[in-house]
């Protein structure tokens, strides 16, 4: 199992998107729940979000390797949690 490093901002509709996605796809699936995964603020951890070469939210990497970038269908975030169960 591969981690995954979520960056989001509060005020981002299509993060609150993914998220609802996220619920959805880890009801469906329970073993999307023991994927290890970072949720990073990037207005909350800038230092953190800088380090990385992302430019609009939201951003997943899985495993260190940047995997989607902006908004985002729950077939693509299934693809990403997909990837992170190996």
């Amino acid at each position: 199992m591969k981690p995954i490093l979520y960056f989001k901002m509060a005020s981002c509709p299509y993060c609150r998107e993914a998220d609802r996605f996220l619920e959805e796809l880890k009801g469906e699936n329970p073993a999307y729940r023991d994927i290890p995964m970072q949720v990073v603020f990037e207005e909350r951890e800038p230092a953190l979000a800088e380090q990385y070469d992302y430019y609009y939210v939201p951003t997943f990497y899985v495993d260190g390797v940047k995997r989607h970038e902006g908004a985002l269908t729950r077939e693509k975030l299934k693809a990403v949690l997909d990837e992170a169960l190996g």
